[in-house]
């Protein structure tokens, strides 16, 4: 905790004061000398008397901040960034908001973790912004703060900084794009590229075709409008009690974006009023409420990894376990892509993450404060469900329990997962030999090649491609079909990897493979030609080598050589965990306090 104590979920800080139980927006209002942004501003000293002066040279009349408080909007909008290049003009309506409530907002520019620009991966950022975040808020004189993102590791990052800070704090999503087009075909951003992309390599499009795409595949700022890793967290967030209710699936470009922003901007100042952090939110309950909607969704495998690196920075031990254990009591509702058939416009719709969570309400905690009301319960008082097509009842799943798998087995000691609802049936249970790539640009340049004399039924298998070894763990693991098996119509493989793979993507991909091959896992002593079973029911992975074998292979095995020598990589490839503990940096996820700067 900020204050160097440790603080029951719901107390306040200032004097002691502690929020009825269930009720967290009912407490007495903060008084002005007992906001945080007091240190700086509201002290008679030198220190004080130098804050109030700049605040004066950036403009500011002191009655339009002294006494009020002072709320962070940490924006990470950016010219190459096409999920947030709207989010300049969110932040106005979120200042918009802070004002009428008599608040005073201040945006602070932050990292932008482009999905689609930046290499060798955003996930090699993710615990960069998560720094970030958490010192900018520890740093200056705020007392609240609105984060703005959605790019897939946008949401993680912020999030996991601010709970490291614990102050009050209210999450905009960024929201999804509209739906693409392409000749009477409604598109699915990411999920239709890598479809149409295998057709070209088949032969069945062409660069005509393809050239239509790239301007009918994306048409508005926004974030993948599939239940893509973007849409996946933005909805777990919501989950978590951490926007205004229906947040996550708001298009991004609909003018509800912006009344949803200004909503923001007016509740992040009674939180302040109320000093309701964001430890009193973030609990175990909320985060198992967070797996369960995740699991229900159908989301994203990238969800694992990103909860799991969130729960620890609020103290909360969320495992692979956790994720199986709940995956076996839900069902998959929400029939949106890759795994179904809508899409986020759809979905919103239908009902939003309101309605979707009222469907599966018997397995949530319903009693836990969200920024919005004192219960989960009071918030879903009331939600409906418009459309049953693409919100289903119970009793007509998508599937039968929840849309990931955790497998455990001699290839994968530390576990590995797989998005079963996204791939063929047929492969739930498979044998097959295996072709293995010890990096990706190999694979890119060998995959194609009969001489491999690769079949429907072999399984392939990519290492070098993890945290350590990726580096960043790229999202590699929807590894490409052969080509002339592509002609021949087939359309999935069993592939293993320890990458992650697109939330926008499907196939029979095993993902996450820990330890990794860099470390020395198992994966790096597969040779081409061994025999592997994947049976996702019996939640298994298996080498069928003899431990004998695999000794002998581990003895002549040689670690590879480091991949930075030196900045922000080398405290990367020392710090990083591995995908099962959320690839987190183990001086940041490791218990301890921080304490409060002194402004005077």
């Amino acid at each position: 905790m900020t204050d160097g104590r440790e603080r029951r979920p719901g107390e306040r800080e200032a004097g002691g004061r502690e929020a009825r139980p269930g009720e967290p927006h009912g407490t007495r209002e903060r008084q002005p000398h007992e906001l945080r942004s007091h240190q700086w501003y509201g002290t008679d000293g030198l220190r004080s008397f130098s804050h109030r002066a700049r605040t004066r040279q950036l403009g500011y009349l002191p009655e339009e901040h002294l006494g009020k408080p002072v709320i962070a909007v940490l924006n990470t909008w950016s010219d190459i960034n096409p999920c947030h290049v709207h989010l300049r003009d969110r932040a106005q309506a979120v200042k918009r908001g802070v004002w009428q409530a008599g608040g005073f907002p201040l945006e602070f520019p932050v990292s932008t973790l482009s999905e689609t620009f930046q290499k060798p991966t955003p996930m090699l950022y993710r615990n960069l912004l998560a720094m970030e975040t958490e010192e900018l808020l520890r740093s200056y004189p705020v007392d609240g703060a609105v984060l703005m993102g959605g790019c897939d590791k946008t949401t993680p990052a912020l999030l996991m900084g601010a709970a490291s800070v614990d102050l009050p704090t209210v999450f905009v999503p960024a929201g999804p794009m509209l739906p693409g087009h392409w000749r009477g075909e409604t598109l699915g951003s990411g999920t239709d590229m890598w479809k149409y992309w295998d057709e070209r390599r088949a032969g069945t499009i062409g660069d005509c075709e393809m050239a239509e795409l790239e301007s009918g595949l994306a048409r508005s700022p926004g974030h993948c409008m599939t239940m893509g890793t973007a849409s996946t967290l933005t909805a777990a967030a919501e989950t978590l009690g951490v926007t205004v209710p229906g947040a996550s699936s708001v298009p991004a470009v609909d003018s509800g974006h912006d009344r949803m922003a200004a909503a923001s901007g007016m509740r992040i100042v009674e939180l302040v009023r109320r000093d309701l952090r964001l430890s009193a939110l973030l609990t175990r309950e909320a985060y198992e409420d967070a797996v369960a909607a995740v699991l229900a969704l159908g989301g994203s495998t990238n969800a694992v990894i990103h909860l799991i690196a969130m729960a620890g920075r609020s103290g909360v031990r969320l495992t692979l376990d956790d994720f199986d254990r709940i995956a076996r009591t839900v069902p998959v509702l929400a029939n949106l892509r890759p795994g179904g058939k809508y899409l986020m416009e759809d979905f919103h719709f239908a009902g939003g993450m309101p309605g979707f969570l009222s469907r599966i309400a018997d397995v949530l905690h319903l009693d836990r404060p969200t920024v919005s009301h004192a219960s989960l319960r009071e918030q879903l008082d009331g939600a409906l469900v418009h459309d049953a097509e693409v919100i289903r009842e119970r009793e007509r799943p998508l599937a039968a329990e929840g849309g990931l798998a955790v497998l455990r087995g001699n290839l994968c000691p530390d576990g590995a997962v797989v998005k079963h609802v996204a791939m063929e049936q047929r492969f739930m249970k498979h044998t097959g030999p295996a072709v293995v790539f010890d990096d990706y640009r190999t694979m890119q340049r060998t995959i194609d090649d009969p001489a491999l004399g690769i079949t429907a039924d072999h399984v392939l298998v990519l290492r070098g491609a993890g945290p350590k070894g990726g580096p960043g763990m790229p999202e590699y693991g929807m590894l490409p079909i052969p080509a002339y098996l592509l002609e021949q119509g087939v359309r999935d493989m069993v592939r293993i990897s320890d990458a992650r793979m697109s939330g926008t993507s499907y196939g029979a991909c095993v993902l996450h493979v820990a330890p990794e091959s860099h470390v020395g896992g198992p994966l790096a002593l597969v040779r081409t030609g061994d025999t592997i079973t994947l049976d996702v029911a019996a939640r298994s992975l298996h080498l069928h080598v003899a431990d004998e074998e695999l000794e002998r292979r581990r003895a002549a095995w040689t670690p590879p050589p480091a991949r930075y020598e030196r900045g922000y990589g080398a405290l990367y490839m020392e710090q990083i965990s591995q995908a099962d503990t959320g690839c987190d940096f183990e001086f940041l996820a490791r218990p301890g306090t921080t304490p409060e700067p002194y402004a005077g």
